[in-house]
């Protein structure tokens, strides 16, 4: 609940108002007077008062505040912070912006709080992390400074928050940024790690590692920075890439935080030394399901079954993490060639909201298809559809899924035939019946359901681009599909598969040269057999024949198997040998 009392705080902030009445005090009315004390005391700041036209604005905003009508109290605080122009009506509004997380009033209001009082450790603060959050980092960065002169620690390592997405210029600004800061902190523990992960991230190691030593130097013990120095060494290729950190455990053997971090690195290279790391967490913390359920999962990787469950059903005694641990004991159990009771596990895996509860009813699903069991399993989907109705269309698309890759064409149609009866406008569903007929024959059937889906949504880029390659693949219609899949490329212009689409459509119509520009652009984009399989037939029918058996070569190794790329191949009766290269 925000509550912002403008009696006691706004007016004391603005020292008075219209009528110059003393400021409130915590002092009871009816108490006797005080003691003078001016003689000793500071004299108090002169007194401003409200200009005429802000009373009503700023009572209007305090009684919105009073009945949650947040809107209107922003909004008013918003018009009258840059005409009163004091610190803390641009506090106040800035604080009530971020209650409401609306960041771009809370941007507009901390940009004048900065500008009021740039000295102000909160207000740069609030604004670098505003500026991060809009990918303007390097800009955040004087701000950050102005926190950590005032003797507090500055958070420097979030400038690295989605420094991977940045423009290039941005990144090289945000790195000169922090060089030069760095040049009047140079003993800013944060800032060297902050310097030593950008120029990591840029790729510069000899860079990053001589800002580790310094790091290091000054502050041996520093966890992310041990934890750079490791993966440096690691890339390197050294012999003991883990002795900085082991050296520093060994000082510090109760230091929780870095043996956890390097547990987890281990993770990576060395199994049997992270489950040892780990166990040490453990006899520690023996109640911390987090720390047992990653030992589960270490001796499971490391093939010790029984540690696994054993470690997995302490998690599920401490009644922690309860739907991961029967996830994973019926993966073990599965493991062991115990599909029942697997099973049964999975079976107890019950929050539709969790990473585990669709992947736990595909396995019993996928195992009661390999015994044979398709009946049991399609009442289990259906008993899975009565207990979480709110989840049905994504159970029955999972259903469909089993049953399509076990061959079960025909029931999965007739799976989606039920659940488009109950749920007519689940397009994902309709999408899927769509790709089934097409593999069926049924090229009537596809083509209704894609029609159904654009009539409902015109601007769906998959079902376009899907008929469109469907009537260019399959049938004459080539002015028809060659529309279709131009709307499609309209909307997602650089989508490979719809480059492929068009691609494929220009050269069934013989317009080999314009084909290859899209085929190219959707290979570049997209490596895949059906792309390959398109490429190079329009290069092979160019007269470009050793390019054409390089694409080829390329798609085989991605699938060797792959119906389309390999009935291209019989078809225009490429000899084995060229394509083997002999």
């Amino acid at each position: 609940m925000f509550r912002l009392l403008l009696t006691s705080a706004l007016l004391l902030a603005l020292g008075g108002c219209a009528s110059n009445l003393p400021p409130a005090t915590d002092t009871d009315a009816t108490a006797p007077a005080a003691a003078d004390t001016t003689a000793t005391e500071a004299p108090e700041p002169p007194e401003r008062a409200f200009p005429a036209d802000s009373i009503y604005p700023l009572l209007l905003a305090e009684f919105a505040l009073r009945r949650n009508d947040y809107d209107t109290a922003l909004s008013t605080y918003l018009q009258q912070a840059p005409k009163l122009r004091e610190p803390a009506v641009s506090a106040h509004t800035t604080h009530l912006a971020q209650f409401m997380k609306r960041e771009p009033e809370a941007y507009e209001a901390v940009g004048l709080w900065v500008e009021l009082e740039p000295d102000s450790a909160e207000a740069n603060n609030t604004l670098a992390t505003l500026l991060i959050r809009k990918g303007q980092p390097a800009q955040a960065v004087p701000h950050l400074a102005v926190v950590a002169r005032n003797d507090l620690q500055a958070n420097f390592p979030m400038l690295l928050s989605g420094f991977r997405d940045l423009p290039t210029g941005e990144k090289a600004a945000l790195a000169d940024a922090v060089a030069a800061l760095l040049n009047e902190r140079p003993e800013d523990s944060g800032l060297l790690l902050t310097h030593a992960l950008i120029l990591d991230e840029l790729g510069d190691a000899p860079a990053t590692r001589a800002t580790v030593e310094r790091l290091l130097a000054q502050e041996p013990g520093q966890t992310q920075g041990l934890m750079l120095d490791a993966k440096l060494r690691v890339e390197a290729e050294e012999a003991q890439p883990f002795r900085r950190i082991e050296a520093a455990l060994a000082e510090q053997p109760d230091n929780n935080v870095l043996r956890l971090q390097y547990a987890r690195l281990l993770t990576r290279s060395d199994i049997d030394a992270a489950r040892r790391q780990f166990e040490i967490l453990s006899a520690r913390s023996p109640r911390d399901g987090d720390l047992l359920l990653s030992l589960a999962l270490l001796n499971q990787d490391a093939g010790d079954t029984l540690a696994a469950k054993a470690y997995l059903r302490q998690v599920l005694a401490l009644e922690q993490r309860v739907d991961e641990a029967n996830y994973y004991l019926g993966r073990v159990l599965e493991q062991e060639d115990r599909p029942d009771e697997a099973i049964a596990a999975y079976r107890k895996v019950e929050d539709p909201g969790s990473r585990e509860f669709f992947n736990a009813r595909g396995r019993v699903g996928r195992l009661l298809i390999e015994q044979g069991n398709v009946s049991e399993s399609a009442a289990f989907f259906d008993q899975q559809r009565d207990a979480y109705p709110a989840v049905a269309e994504q159970l029955f698309a999972l259903e469909s899924e089993l049953l399509t890759r076990a061959d079960l064409l025909d029931a999965s149609v007739a799976l989606l035939d039920q659940a488009l009866a109950a749920l007519p406008d689940a397009s994902s569903l309709r999408y899927s019946r769509a790709m089934l007929r097409e593999q069926l024959g049924d090229l009537e059937g596809m083509e209704a359901d894609l029609r159904y889906i654009l009539q409902g949504n015109p601007n769906n880029a998959t079902a376009l681009n899907a008929l469109g390659y469907t009537l260019s693949n399959n049938s004459n219609r080539f002015a028809e599909a060659e529309q279709l899949i131009s709307r499609a490329l309209a909307l997602a212009p650089e989508e490979p598969a719809i480059l492929d689409s068009m691609g494929w459509v220009l050269f069934r119509q013989e317009r080999a040269e314009e084909a290859l520009h899209y085929l190219q652009r959707a290979w570049a984009g997209l490596q895949d057999p059906e792309v390959a399989a398109h490429l190079g037939e329009v290069l092979w029918s160019l007269g470009r024949e050793d390019d054409a058996l390089a694409v080829w070569r390329s798609g085989l190794q991605l699938d060797p198997e792959h119906r389309t790329l390999l009935q291209t191949l019989q078809r225009l009766q490429v000899p084995p040998a060229r394509l083997s290269g002999e």
